[in-house]
């Protein structure tokens, strides 16, 4: 059986996830792997057939999207030469982790896509949303990527074909221990706006992982440095607690770990909005924005021992299993 596996690649999320999803599927199938998109951070340890770059969300530095620099990158006549390019007729099934170029090849072609993500988790009326509904975001969370078949993954098991995260082996081997210090991962807010914020809270040491710097440097009683899987996920493990953006990946990390959680979703990101409307039912605490103002609530976060309980046992082939048995029933 031969199968196209498309990856999204902005932010790190959907290629943390692959580099577990990849070898349960290599000892299945025959597998391609196709990544689009640019705003990551880490690579996968494997051959990838299709590089391209695909519809891309470009990170800004006030707490959202830049919406002029998506606009300027998303090339209309690129991306469309890209859907056209992609041979998804030479393949039995097309496995896709929120990516638009082959979602939207299936989709003119009228082939069956299998989405294995946490959008098609996010996108079901079973799942938590938040209290403004937000039209527009839903209109371009669901047209995307859009895809027939859904398998979602999700902070809990809210619905059918929902399941409970994937967290990699990489963060399951890890010896959680708590040390004196507080892991930042914020991609969408400057360094500048987070050092002008967490250093009004003294006292307390801060590891913040930057998208917008290529050196380490030191401020005071905060750490800057540049992301690496491996340094990122040592100082999660070795945290107090980790104070992070709306999006899965890194919240269930965290609540896997058994760390206290601060998140703040990204402005005007319609899925990281629902993401913090699933962990604020969960009991996790949500700040709207990064803001001076919130530095007492911050405070208040430091000084509880508050941590959420979940339960993420190892289901990456069982889901794969599922998948491919009603993939080829059809």
């Amino acid at each position: 059986m031969k199968v196209l596996y498309a990856i999204q690649g902005t932010g790190n999320g959907h290629l943390s996830r692959a580099r577990d999803v990849i070898p349960v599927l290599q000892k299945k199938v025959d597998l391609d792997i196709l990544v689009s998109g640019t705003q990551a951070d880490i690579e996968i340890p494997y051959d990838i057939k299709y590089q391209l770059k695909g519809l891309s969300f470009i990170f800004g530095k006030k707490g959202g999207v830049n919406m002029w620099r998506t606009y300027l990158k998303a090339n209309t006549k690129r991306l469309q030469k890209e859907i056209k390019s992609i041979p998804i007729e030479d393949y039995d099934i097309v496995i896709n982790d929120f990516e638009p170029v082959t979602a939207w090849a299936c989709k003119l072609k009228n082939k069956p896509c299998f989405s294995f993500s946490h959008q098609a988790a996010v996108l079901s009326p079973s799942a938590p949303k938040p209290k403004k509904n937000d039209l527009l975001g839903k209109m371009i969370l669901k047209n995307y990527a859009p895809t027939t078949h859904q398998y979602g993954l999700h902070f809990k098991e809210y619905g059918d074909n929902m399941y409970t995260p994937i967290i990699r082996k990489d963060i399951r081997e890890l010896k959680s221990t708590n040390e004196n210090h507080y892991t930042v991962y914020l991609p969408s807010y400057s360094d500048d706006k987070i050092i002008k914020v967490l250093s009004k809270i003294k006292k307390v040491q801060w590891q913040v992982f930057s998208k917008h710097s290529k050196q380490a440097y030191f401020t005071n009683n905060i750490a800057i440095s540049p992301i690496t899987n491996e340094a990122f996920i040592q100082s999660m493990a070795s945290s107090k607690g980790v104070l992070c953006g709306g999006g899965f990946e890194t919240p269930a990390e965290a609540l896997f770990l058994k760390k206290k959680l601060l998140v703040i979703p990204m402005k005007g990101q319609y899925e990281q909005q629902c993401n913090s409307a699933a962990l604020k039912e969960m009991g996790v605490p949500v700040l709207k924005t990064l803001k001076v103002k919130h530095v007492e609530k911050i405070k208040k976060w430091i000084n509880s021992d508050s941590v959420v309980e979940v339960d993420y046992p190892e289901i990456t082939e069982l889901i794969v299993n599922r998948l491919l048995q009603e993939a080829t029933a059809l």
